[in-house]
């Protein structure tokens, strides 16, 4: 009996297709929403406007509140330089929702921020602040975090290279590993290890060195802390500073900080050694040591590894040992081998810092006034941290993991339709998502 058998297929021949340019009421970034709702209902327009003292002239339709919250709203839809931030509020559902009427031109943006001065800028890294603030307190009530009460608060220091293209005011040659003689500007950042956030960041000149100013800036970030909230600051060999030592060291907080070894290897070399067990070819030490210009010792905490013999101009092996050391100067506790591995932990500071100036577009916007190009910093520090604080909200552990731009791609540009009726407004999104999960909680944690 022969049978007949039909081959299935995973496609079928396509339809024919029009497509029409009439459709209203229509959005591709419905994600948005959730976030201009989130910074709403914390009050960000209300702590600009204490916060910020600027003032424009009477006939000005557009002031500082309306160029902050214009602009993080923009870089966190994937906004790169001022054109692209007109170009996300040109949808006109997101304006709607929003409610904005009308938007700055492009230059109407550049004359708003070329307005801003050093006191300006200092004021807008206060919002930050107090917008944090406010987050941890409702985060510590709903119970998906306990930061705002987490002691010691373990925060990461570390500076940045930002390229230049053009001749802005402040770009000069400085430390730039990845594009040799390039100008750039370098920042200075504090992120809290925990949650991920810029706690605080400055953006300087090109050319200035990575602690350059680091106990100014601890006092300032100390300032905006709880009194009673220890810290445990965490930097590499550029914070080796006598000063910054000092200030943590009065204030109650705690401090490792990698050494710089080019004084410190024939010191090193003279000291007792003993093998780490279970750590093949490790040796540990710990000493008291007072550099000239300190007042007391601090604690030291170094480990070796002997390198591989190098051979010799006749094929010989050399009889000197030598070694790579590694040093640090700590407060902690911890023994040379387990403080080397909490040292190592701030690496993912660098994926931090990769992902704010490549996803958040930190320090890619500049203007060629400087005190302009640092108001738009700050403003992507309040973008990037808006994604941190809402994932933080969420209490979803996938969420916080998430990349700015995984939010972007699957939580933010998400298609939408507007809804008018009852005096109401309203958005339909797609009935199906590929993480329904987190945008569930995406949409929660901004509507409340």
């Amino acid at each position: 009996m022969n049978r007949k058998h039909t081959r299935r297929s995973a496609r079928v021949s396509p339809q024919k297709v029009t497509i029409s340019n009439k459709g209203r009421g229509l959005t591709s970034q419905a994600g948005l929403i959730p976030a201009v709702k989130f910074l709403n209902r914390y009050g960000l327009e209300g702590i600009i406007k204490k916060s910020v003292r600027h003032r424009r002239g009477d006939n000005a339709l557009y002031d500082a509140v309306d160029g902050v919250i214009l602009t993080v709203i923009a870089i966190i839809g994937g906004a790169d330089d001022l054109q692209a931030v007109k170009a996300v509020w040109a949808d006109r559902v997101l304006r709607k929702l929003s409610g904005w009427v009308s938007i700055p031109d492009n230059s109407t943006f550049g004359r708003l921020f070329r307005s801003f001065r050093q006191r300006h800028v200092v004021q807008l890294e206060t919002v930050n602040q107090c917008l944090r603030g406010r987050i941890w307190k409702e985060a510590l009530r709903r119970g998906t975090s306990s930061i705002a009460v987490r002691s010691p608060l373990l925060i990461d220091v570390d500076s940045t290279e930002k390229t230049a293209w053009g001749k802005q005011e402040g770009v000069k040659k400085g430390y730039n590993p990845r594009r040799m003689g390039r100008v750039s500007y370098h920042p200075l950042l504090a992120f809290c290890s925990e949650t991920k956030e810029i706690l605080q960041g400055w953006l300087r000149s090109g050319n200035a060195y990575t602690g350059n100013g680091v106990v100014d800036f601890m006092k300032q970030l100390l300032a905006h802390l709880p009194s009673q909230q220890r810290i445990f600051f965490r930097g590499d060999s550029g914070f080796f500073n006598g000063r910054l030592f000092d200030l943590l060291e009065e204030r109650g907080h705690g401090y490792l900080v990698k050494v710089k070894l080019k004084n410190m290897k024939k010191h090193l070399a003279g000291l007792p050694w003993e093998a780490i067990p279970g750590q093949h070819e490790w040796e540990q030490t710990e000493f008291l040591y007072k550099c000239d210009n300190w007042e007391n010792g601090r604690r030291f905490v170094a480990l070796r590894l002997e390198k591989e013999p190098q051979p010799g101009v006749n094929g010989e092996l050399f009889e000197v040992r030598e070694y790579e050391y590694f040093c640090y100067v700590t407060t902690g506790k911890l023994d040379p081998w387990e403080t080397h591995r909490q040292y190592g932990k701030r690496a993912t500071c660098e994926t931090w810092i990769d992902e704010a100036k490549n996803q958040m577009a930190l320090g890619h916007i500049k203007m060629n006034d400087f005190w302009g190009s640092s108001a738009l910093f700050q403003c992507g520090i309040l973008a990037y941290n808006t994604l941190r604080w809402m994932a933080l909200c969420s209490n979803n552990r996938e969420l916080r993991q998430w990349e700015p731009g995984t939010i972007r791609t699957f939580l933010v540009r998400v298609a939408g339709k507007l809804r008018t009726g009852s005096r109401q407004l309203g958005l339909i999104t797609p009935e199906s998502c590929l993480y329904p999960e987190q945008w569930k909680l995406w949409v929660s944690v901004g509507l409340g």
